[in-house]
């Protein structure tokens, strides 16, 4: 693959098989992220949207094909270079998979202890707190444990451990199931600004229209055991495969179009979700000042 290619395409899976036991999930599955992009995954129950994810990150060891990310195999890879990727990537798993013990801020130091452990206590709590704020929580959440938050506030804070090592790629599983309608509108929100902000691109499982619509530059449908068709929702639209359709042009595909088409034509539309990234602008200057300190704590563990 060329650089250019590369530079292009962040995440490339080529010829991938999955499967437990003779159960096979995936066959002969291929796909190419684009940098910058936010890239929705969708398809029904089993077709492995999640051990798809885990592939990529590399907590599923598939039996046949490649992966690549940002240039490096992921199958073949040293323990180095593993330990390099993995510290180029956020990881929001479903429910969020905080420590319970941990406070909000403890779980946001977890990988910055693991990653540069020659980060100052006061710096890295600093770092921590920087997260907790770009994620939308209010400051005092930093010092609460996770059975003390709501599911939107887990989900955000599950969102400021993903950003703690100043990622590339972020992958998002499932980020918006279980919150009530103004939550996963203003958690969509915050996704699109955090992205457009950091230069981020996202990998994002979901089952919400509403998601797929609003922040999606593309999706990828997962179906017969692959990738059946990556595009965007008009173009997904002029296929005729069965599920696409009953997808998209169901009732619920039908509602998430039309929501989505009156939420532009209103003036000022994007500023109605309250509270959604309020903190996003301001707290990206900082963002250079973490990005060095995390980048001298680098050079100085080499």
């Amino acid at each position: 693959m060329s650089a250019d290619s590369l530079e292009d395409y962040p995440i490339v899976v080529e010829g991938l098989r999955n499967s437990f036991g003779d159960n096979v999930i995936h066959e002969d599955l291929s796909l190419k992220v684009r940098r910058g992009e936010i890239l929705g995954v969708v398809g029904g129950s089993g077709t492995g949207k999640s051990v798809l994810m885990r592939a990529i990150i590399g907590l599923q060891k598939p039996s046949a094909g490649s992966i690549s990310v940002l240039g490096r195999s992921i199958l073949n890879g040293s323990a180095q270079d593993d330990i390099d990727i993995r510290s180029r990537w956020g990881v929001l798993f479903q429910g969020g998979a905080l420590f319970s013990t941990l406070t909000v801020e403890e779980n946001v130091e977890v990988p910055l202890r693991q990653f540069y452990p020659e980060i100052g206590d006061n710096l890295r709590e600093e770092i921590a707190r920087f997260k907790v704020k770009i994620s939308g929580l209010p400051e005092e959440a930093a010092f609460k444990y996770p059975s003390e938050l709501s599911g939107g506030m887990k989900k955000r804070a599950g969102l400021a451990r993903a950003l703690a090592l100043d990622p590339e790629l972020l992958f998002l599983d499932e980020p918006t199931a279980g919150l009530d309608p103004i939550g996963a509108a203003a958690f969509d929100q915050l996704t699109r600004e955090l992205q457009a902000t950091l230069g981020l691109t996202v990998f994002l499982i979901t089952h919400d229209l509403d998601t797929l619509y609003e922040i999606c530059d593309r999706v990828a449908v997962l179906a017969d055991r692959k990738v059946i068709a990556v595009g965007t929702i008009a173009e997904l639209l002029a296929l005729d495969h069965p599920w696409i359709q009953e997808y998209f042009n169901g009732p619920r595909g039908r509602a998430a179009k039309q929501s989505t088409a009156r939420a532009k034509a209103l003036p000022g539309a994007a500023k109605a979700v309250p509270g959604a990234a309020k903190a996003v602008p301001g707290a990206a200057k900082a963002m250079p000042d973490v990005a060095k300190a995390m980048d001298n704590s680098r050079e100085s563990g080499a």
